[in-house]
């Protein structure tokens, strides 16, 4: 890992973090996530702490509800009539 990154490379991508959270401060959080979301700089950065950085939105799958079928007879599905 000999190759070296120019600073504006990675305000430019916090810069568009900002950006797409509605705000016109760069905080760590935005800094982080353009980190984060870039593979090459995830990867020089990867044992790097940034301060109130927090961490990337993540859900696993298993947590997430399941999707409802279609089909008859599924809750919510029919009319009620009184």
């Amino acid at each position: 890992m000999d190759q070296v990154y120019d600073p504006t490379l990675v305000l430019e991508l916090a810069g568009n973090a900002a950006r797409d959270n509605k705000k016109n401060r760069i905080v760590p959080r935005h800094i982080q996530l353009a980190v984060r979301n870039d593979e090459e700089l995830s990867k020089l950065l990867g044992h790097v702490t940034i301060a109130n950085g927090g961490v990337l939105p993540n859900i696993h799958q298993n947590l997430l509800p399941k999707k409802a079928g279609s089909g008859k007879g599924d809750i919510g599905s029919a009319s009620q009539e009184f």
